[in-house]
Formats: structure tokens, sequence, C-alpha cells
């Protein structure tokens, strides 16, 4: 699995369609049909042995950003979030405008820690005035911090925004590696997740799934001073038990448990006390349907630094691949 392939795209909440192109190149051989709906997510649909039931397995394209909303006369870009972003998380960083355009991210100058928040912060393209600056970004450009994907020890990798590109990953490995699929099963990859599940909404009503396991991050609590937790890095697939937005489907938990154990895969248990996922949004759809995530553990979430285990990643692809092969009995 090429990591850096998923992170390297820009993908702002509203400007997927490069990372939607990316991913439709490597899942494309493996699926039957391919198509965008008007919000831009991403269907790719596989037939299967059975098309009584559908399944949909989802994850979001999207990452959180920021957008100009103006410029000062200095040349600075004021700028507001796009997603929960975290100031302090993000001050003193490189970042790139959709356009291409570099720059970095400040606080205003002799700000105090407690009032740290979006509105201190500035862009610095290098500008020497505004009319400078408008030859590069105008209100309304989207801009990401820097991609970038370090190495670490114990075949661990660092970067921003595997929030939730290591999940489209993940879908389109396990489309690439299942032998064969129980149901007719929709590969969804949504946009705009970090706004409100807009995105997965929107198609979740038209699909109205049978089944349905959503493939995010989740937090990790092996780090100090973290709040007493289950998961950790290193710990295996997560199977989401609850969040905030979602009480997942018991049939869906004791399913993928099983499978699992079945197949000797190491997992352990989500419950994450605050935050959602496309879970909440599939789950709600038409009727309902049976919900569930498998959650890839993720240490430092919605930071330029978010840490992955590539085990634990591949311990989710098996999961995925046994729940298509064998679906929910």
């Amino acid at each position: 699995m090429d990591i850096k392939r998923y992170i390297t795209p820009f993908s702002v909440t509203g400007n997927e369609e490069e990372l939607a192109k990316l991913i439709e190149q490597d899942i494309k051989p493996y699926v039957d049909s391919v198509e965008t709906d008007p919000m831009g997510n991403l269907i790719c649909f596989k037939k299967g042995e059975d098309s009584t039931k559908k399944t949909m397995l989802a994850a979001h394209m999207d990452e959180i950003g920021f957008v100009v909303t103006f410029i000062e006369k200095s040349g600075l870009i004021r700028v507001s979030n796009v997603g929960g972003i975290r100031p302090i998380n993000s001050a003193y960083n490189e970042v790139i405008f959709k356009n291409g355009t570099k720059g970095v991210i400040v606080l205003e100058e002799n700000i105090q820690p407690a009032d740290i928040n979006i509105k201190k912060m500035l862009v610095d393209i290098g500008a020497k005035n505004k009319k400078d600056a408008e030859k590069k970004v105008k209100v309304g450009d989207y801009l990401s911090l820097s991609q970038r994907v370090t190495r670490l020890a114990n075949r661990r990798y660092a970067a921003k925004a595997f929030d939730d590109r290591i999940g489209c990953a993940v879908l389109a490995e396990a489309a690439k590696n299942a032998k064969k699929f129980k149901h007719d099963t929709y590969f969804v990859f949504t946009v705009q997740e970090e706004v409100g599940l807009r995105g997965s909404k929107a198609v979740s009503n038209v699909i109205l799934p049978d089944y349905s396991v959503a493939c995010d991050v989740t937090l990790t609590y092996d780090t100090v001073g973290a709040t007493p937790g289950e998961v950790k890095l290193g710990g295996g697939a997560a199977i989401k038990i609850k969040d905030s937005s979602v009480i997942c489907s018991k049939a869906i938990v004791d399913r993928l448990t099983a499978l699992a154990e079945d197949r000797k895969i190491k997992y352990q248990y989500e419950v994450l006390v605050a935050g959602g996922t496309d879970t909440a949004s599939m789950q709600t759809a038409g009727g309902g349907s049976f919900a569930g995530c498998i959650s890839v553990p993720c240490r430092y979430v919605h930071s330029p630094v978010e840490i992955v285990d590539l085990k634990d990643i591949e311990n989710c692809v098996k999961l995925f691949e046994a729940f298509i092969e064998e679906g929910l009995k």
C-alpha cells in the first residue's frame, strides 16, 4: 500500500476531486461501475453473489483545512477554518493553496496562549502588500497544511490528513483483495464529512443499504497524559461500539468480532467519547441499516503529525475483506 500516494492530493472539504480521480484509477479494475454524484461522492459498485441485500462501505475523502476570508494591507492573509481545526496544532507550519501557492501559517504577534484562536491566525506568502498578495490568492481560496509523510520506527508513519485518507486506502485495498462479494457492495468515498457528514447523508439515502460499515480513524489513549481508554497504536483494527453520533448495531459488532476471531485478525474495541463518522448517516438512511465502523487507531488526530501503524492498517484491510466475502450471517 502506497501511503504517500493517498496523502499527496489536495482535498480540503469541498475540493475532493483530485483524490477522487486517484481512487477511481486504483479501484476501477476491481468493480463493475464507477460514478460521481452531484455532491462529488465517488460511488463504486460491485455485484455480489446475493443481490437481495446491499452493503455500503464508506470512507471520507475530505480533510480539514482553511479558506481565505480577508487580505490585510500588509499582504498577510486572514483565514477561517474548514472543519475541526485546532489552532495551536496548526500554527507555524507550512501551507499550500489549491492553486499551488505556498506560505506559512502564523499567529498575531505577542498573543497570549489563552487567546489563541482561528481569528488570530494569519498566512504569510511573502507578499509585499495586499496588491502583491492578490496576484497569488483571493478571498474564497482554499488551503491546507503542506503534504508530507515521515516514516518512523516499527512500521509507523506520521503525516497530516490520515483522517481519513487512510480509510480510503483501506477500502480500495480491500476491494482489490476480496476473493468474492457476498452481497451487492457499494464502496463509497464521501465528501464533506468534516463539516457534518453531508456527503454520506445524501448518498446513503440513495443507496439505502441493508448493511453499512465505515472506515475512519479513531483516537488512541496510549500517550502521556491521555484520558484512560482502550484503543492503542498497534492494538489492531478497532471495532467501534459507539461514539457521540452513533450506537453501532450489535449484529455488526458481533459479526466483525467473530470474523476477526475466525481469521485471527488482531482487533480491539473502540468507545469514542466525542466525535463521529459516516456510520451515523448510513445507520439512519431510509428505514435504517445495520451499521458499524472499523477504525484505524491514530495518534494526534487533527494535527500535522497524525501517527498510524501499518500493522493496524493491514488488519483493517483484512477485516473488511472478511466482511465483504462473508457478509452478515
